[in-house]
């Protein structure tokens, strides 16, 4: 299955603009607490994320850097759920914070 990516300049201009979609950060709940992309939410399981996101739903996933499985297994997980319109920052958190753009978070 071939993976549909958004890169941080789409996204960037996704979350200026106010778009209306859902983002994703795929690492555990420690890790999203310490940093992550303003806006942003958590699921603590695949199968939270399943009753917290509506299948007609915008989603991009992502988790720490372009190596990182942990989106990569939760866009396919979704996938295969029928969400038809899901896309991977796949540069993830360390791609965001290279460009100087702003973390929340315990430890941003």
């Amino acid at each position: 299955m071939d993976i549909e990516t958004i890169d941080r300049e789409d996204l960037k201009a996704k979350l200026d603009r106010g778009d209306d979609f859902k983002l994703v950060m795929t690492l555990h709940e420690f890790a999203f607490k310490a940093a992550h992309i303003p806006g942003s939410l958590h699921f603590p399981t695949v199968e939270e994320a399943f009753d917290g996101l509506d299948p007609s739903d915008e989603i991009v996933v992502y988790c720490s850097d372009a190596a990182c499985v942990a989106s990569q297994f939760a866009y396919r997980a979704l996938k295969d759920r029928g969400y038809d319109n899901v896309r991977r920052y796949s540069g993830g958190l360390s791609d965001w914070q290279s460009a100087g753009y702003t973390l929340e978070g315990d430890n941003a």
